[in-house]
């Protein structure tokens, strides 16, 4: 294996397959890059928005939104799904803590024609799921890691047979793999993995994207 075979080498290398995105997505990119603020990212975003195509999803409940970038890609999916079969309702929720936030997203996600399919709460996303009287195709979760054990009895109560969980930060950067590494945040990432992987209600597959 060449030396230069690495993570960041193979991040750069699956970048460039993924197609063009649209200009203010672009925008949303770039914006990240300059704030180091962590957006999925070109990569798993396209990833979301191929599983999201699969099975077919209408319903999207994001758990952690940022500024709209992972919504972008799930609307853009459900609004293809929902075009394709006449009378279907597509919608994303998205939710985040900050007003600011909010107020990016809508404005992105406004210039992207998805602000008909995006429903906006600024909360804290495990009560928002919580109190939702609908069971959701597809849940996004990239909440406080710390927060990932206590939010799987929510999302299991808020999905249906056939439903698709994606779950960002499994590999949490390595930390995992560092024993010495006790952290809330590293501890419940571990933990999740533990509960899901042994849940009978769960295919659950793993991608170091």
């Amino acid at each position: 294996m060449p030396d230069n075979f690495n993570y960041d080498r193979i991040q750069e290398y699956l970048t460039g397959l993924v197609p063009e995105r649209p200009a203010e997505m672009q925008l949303m990119e770039r914006y990240a890059q300059q704030h180091d603020f962590p957006i999925i990212g070109p990569v798993a975003g396209y990833y979301c928005y191929q599983v999201t195509r699969m099975c077919g999803a209408l319903s999207v409940f994001e758990m952690g939104s940022g500024y709209g970038y992972s919504t972008a890609w799930f609307a853009k999916a459900v609004k293809e799904t929902s075009a394709e079969h006449p009378g279907a309702a597509a919608q994303v929720h998205h939710v985040v803590w900050d007003q600011k936030l909010s107020e990016m997203a809508r404005v992105h996600l406004k210039n992207l024609k998805f602000d008909q399919i995006v429903q906006y709460h600024v909360a804290e996303a495990v009560k928002t799921l919580q109190a939702s009287d609908q069971l959701f195709d597809l849940i996004f979760c990239d909440i406080d890691k710390e927060g990932y054990p206590a939010a799987l009895e929510v999302i299991n109560k808020k999905t249906h047979p056939g439903s698709v969980l994606i779950i960002d930060n499994m590999l949490w950067h390595a930390r995992i793999f560092d024993p010495s590494d006790q952290s809330a945040s590293t501890q419940g990432v571990r933990e999740f993995t533990r509960l899901i992987t042994a849940s009978p209600d769960w295919i659950v597959s793993l991608a170091p994207l």
